[in-house]
C-alpha cells in the first residue's frame, strides 16, 4: 500500500478525534457550568455553612439574580446569609406541615427561599462566577438534600436548576444542586450560635475536583495519544513499503 493512500485515511482518522474531542470540550463546559453546593461541615443533626457556586454559563448576558429554594424536607431552624457586596438579599417563610423542634424550642414555619438580586448594572459577567454562602442548621437526618435553584440573566432569560438526578440515569441538563452530608462531620446535636457565626464569617468552602476540567484533560490526552497512533501508524506503513 503506498503512502499516499494512507494520507486520507489518516487524515479520516484524526477528523474522527477531533470531534469527539470538540464533543468532549462542549460536554465539559457543560458540566462546568452547573450550579453547585458544597459545604466541609455539614452534617445531619449539626450545623454548617453552605456554598453555592454560580458560573455564568451566557456569552453575552450578565447572572443579575438565584434564587435559592428550600424544600421542606430540608428546613432548618436556624438559617443566616452571608452578604455579598453589590448584591440584596431576600428571603420568604413557609408553614410547615409538621413543627420541628430546635433547642427545645418548636418552630411551626422556617426560611423557604432566599433570593439574592445585583444592584443595577451589577451581576456575574460572561466568563466569571459568584459564591453565596448560607449558614445554618440543625440538618435533617438524610444523606443528601436538594436544593432547586433558578439562575436569572440579564437579558430577560433563565436557567432553571431544578431536575432531579436520578440514580442508575444519565444526568439531567439542568440538575437541581444536591448536597452530600457528611456523617463524620457532624457537632453536637444542639449547635451553639458562636459555629454559626464562625462559618458564616468563613470565606473559605472546600471542593472536589471540577469535573469539567476532568474531562477536558482527559480529552486533551486521548487527543494527543491519538495524533501519535496516527503518525507511527504512517511511518509504520512507509518503512512497510519502503521494505
Amino acid at each position: 500500500m503506498s503512502s499516499t493512500r494512507l494520507l486520507p485515511r489518516a487524515a479520516a482518522v484524526l477528523l474522527a478525534v477531533l470531534t469527539a474531542f470538540c464533543g468532549a470540550v462542549v460536554f465539559a463546559t457543560s458540566a462546568a457550568a452547573h450550579v453547585t453546593v458544597s459545604s466541609d461541615d455539614a452534617a445531619p443533626g449539626g450545623y454548617g455553612k453552605l456554598t453555592f457556586r454560580v458560573p455564568n454559563e451566557s456569552d453575552t448576558a450578565s447572572t443579575t439574580a438565584l434564587r435559592i429554594q428550600i424544600p421542606e424536607e430540608a428546613a432548618m431552624g436556624s438559617l443566616r446569609v452571608q452578604p455579598v457586596p453589590g448584591w440584596t438579599i431576600t428571603t420568604e417563610t413557609t408553614e410547615l406541615a409538621e413543627p420541628i423542634e430546635v433547642r427545645g424550642r418548636e418552630l411551626s414555619s422556617y426560611i423557604s427561599v432566599v433570593e439574592y438580586r445585583a444592584a443595577g448594572g451589577g451581576g456575574i459577567a460572561p466568563g466569571e462566577f459568584q459564591e453565596f454562602a448560607l449558614s445554618g442548621g440543625p440538618f435533617p437526618d438524610a444523606e443528601q438534600l436538594s436544593f432547586p435553584a433558578v439562575q436569572s440573566y440579564s437579558d430577560g432569560s433563565e436557567a432553571a436548576w431544578i431536575e432531579p438526578a436520578v440514580a442508575g440515569q444519565d444526568e439531567p441538563e439542568r440538575p437541581a444542586p444536591v448536597l452530600s452530608l457528611a456523617a463524620g462531620a457532624a457537632q453536637d446535636g444542639h449547635g451553639t450560635a458562636d459555629a454559626e457565626v464562625a462559618a458564616a464569617d468563613d470565606g473559605t468552602a472546600g471542593h472536589s475536583a471540577d469535573p469539567g476540567s476532568v474531562a477536558l484533560f482527559l480529552s486533551i490526552l486521548a487527543l494527543l495519544v491519538a495524533v501519535a497512533g496516527v503518525v507511527l501508524g504512517i511511518r509504520a506503513s512507509r518503512r512497510t513499503v519502503s521494505s
